[in-house]
This record gives structure tokens, sequence and C-alpha cells, in this order.
């Protein structure tokens, strides 16, 4: 080197790259796993319901959120565990005064007044010996009776003839005609065996309540043109004369049948004016109040 100096050797400084692994990418997997334990113990709290409820707090549960019938603000449409007024407990509902016609609804309940005889209800007037709220608070079973009764007792091509819904007025009972299955003999009064058949599976079931009765015929639009004097209003009215004469016979007695009735064709039950459906008896079980 010159001058006699020493060289210095120069320094080199190197940098080391870290890269970090295995570590949390966030949080956002904390989210995914609290929604999957709400799914979860929302699932199991499902089935553990399922578990312990009937078939009837089900249904009660049911026609609360998408009601069937109409009902009102207070009635929970449950019992036993699930509490609340069922939606089809007259009583209840009388007592809870929501839903009567009358702050005494009942002639047990109504009270007397100077040394007055307390009124008939209306199993008294129909001399059945069956308490009136027994027999109207079950209008639900009935019509479970009555579908599954025709099911068991007759084939599926005569069961279909039974059609049931649930009204204000009470359960509706229909018989309708089907095409080549009438029931009644064309442009008469006079029953064929099927309309026989179809009050041998719902009379039975009928004689176990006490409710009061109504019955209407209907026709479809075809013109009656076998008299000028006789049309479908005639021909509605004696056919639903005839059934009350049948119910009667079946054991109905005369008195729980309140209303016969005729409408012909102004009710029709397909949109078909001359569809056989249309053709048909309604017996509607009413309710008491």
């Amino acid at each position: 080197m010159a001058g006699g100096a020493k060289a210095v050797a120069p320094i080199i400084i190197k940098k080391k790259k870290v890269i970090a692994g295995g570590g949390h990418h966030g949080g956002a997997w904390k989210v995914a796993y609290a929604d999957f334990v709400t799914a979860m113990m929302a699932f199991f709290l499902l089935m553990w319901l399922l578990n312990a409820t009937t078939e009837d707090q089900r249904k009660g549960l049911a026609d609360y959120f998408n009601p069937s019938i109409p009902i009102s603000k207070v009635s929970g449409g449950g019992n036993g565990a699930l509490e609340g007024s069922s939606v089809f407990e007259s009583r209840d509902l009388s007592r809870d005064k929501a839903g009567a016609s009358d702050e005494f609804p009942n002639a047990q309940e109504r009270p007397v007044e100077g040394g007055e005889e307390p009124i008939e209800g209306p199993a008294d007037k129909a001399g059945t010996g069956i308490d009136a709220n027994a027999g109207a608070n079950k209008l639900e079973e009935i019509q479970d009776a009555i579908d599954s009764q025709s099911v068991n007792a007759m084939e599926d091509t005569l069961a279909k003839h039974i059609q049931t819904r649930m009204t204000p007025d009470g359960l509706v009972i229909e018989l309708v005609d089907m095409d080549g299955k009438s029931l009644y003999n064309i442009g008469s009064a006079e029953p064929s065996q099927l309309m026989h058949d179809l009050l041998s599976v719902i009379g039975p079931v009928l004689g176990t309540v006490s409710n009061e009765m109504a019955i209407v015929g209907h026709t479809d639009s075809r013109a009656f043109s076998n008299s000028a004097d006789y049309s479908n209003w005639e021909l509605s009215t004696d056919r639903a004369h005839t059934a009350r004469r049948m119910l009667i016979k079946s054991g109905i007695p005369s008195g729980q049948i309140v209303q016969v009735t005729g409408k012909a064709d102004t009710e029709p039950f397909a949109d078909d004016p001359l569809a056989a459906e249309n053709r048909r008896i309604a017996i509607t079980l009413l309710n008491p109040n």
C-alpha cells in the first residue's frame, strides 16, 4: 500500500427479511363460528320443542302465525305447557270476555233475577242430555273424525265427495257431486246410493254433538226445463229437505236442525258454473254464539 498505510475493509450490513407465518388472519372466523353456534342452538331448540309438545299444541302454534279461522288478539291458540286460551275453547273466550256476543253467553252463567227460571240451552231444547259447551267446543275434533272416518270407511273414489272447512259460522261439511257420481238422480230430489253411503259415514259422527245444524242445497247453472213452475231454486230446496229427512232417520234430533234452505246456483263451488262439484249439500255445525 502507498505510504505504508494499512487498507481498511469496507463494512457490509445485511438486512434479513423475516416472514412471519402461522399467525391469525383477522377476526372474521369468530363471526362465522358465532353464527354456526347460534344456528346449532336454534336447531336443537326446535328439536326439543317438537319432542316436548303435542300435535294439538303444534297445530295451535301454526294457527297463531297463519290462522285458518278468525281469532281474537288475546287468543293464544294453545294450552297446557304453552299456556294461552285455545281458539276452540269458547268457554275460555266467554270467561275472558273475548269472542262473546253477550256478557253471559251461556245459560249456565246467566244470572237469574226476580225468581226467573234459567233459560234453557241448546242441549236442553234438543233433549240430548249432552252439555251444550261439551258438544260445542269440539268442532275441530269432529272435522278430524269425519276426515279420518271417510278415508277409513270408504274407497278413495268415494272419500273425495266429502269436503270439510272451518268458517266463522261453524264447521261446514259439504257432500259434492263428481262427474259420473251424483248425490241425487238427475233432475230430482231422489237420493242416490252414493248419498246413502255418505250419510252412513258422517251420520254417526254428527250424532255425537249437540250443535244446531243448517242444511243448504246447491245446484249447477244448467236450466231446469221440466216445468215452468219448477226451477233450480225449488230443486235445491227439495234436495236439502231430503238430506234433512235422511239425517233425522239416522238419529239426529229434528230440533237440532234449525235451518233448511236452497240457493240454486248462486254460490258455485267451482269456477265453471256447469261443473259437477257445484251440485252439493252443505251441512253446517253452527257455533253456539
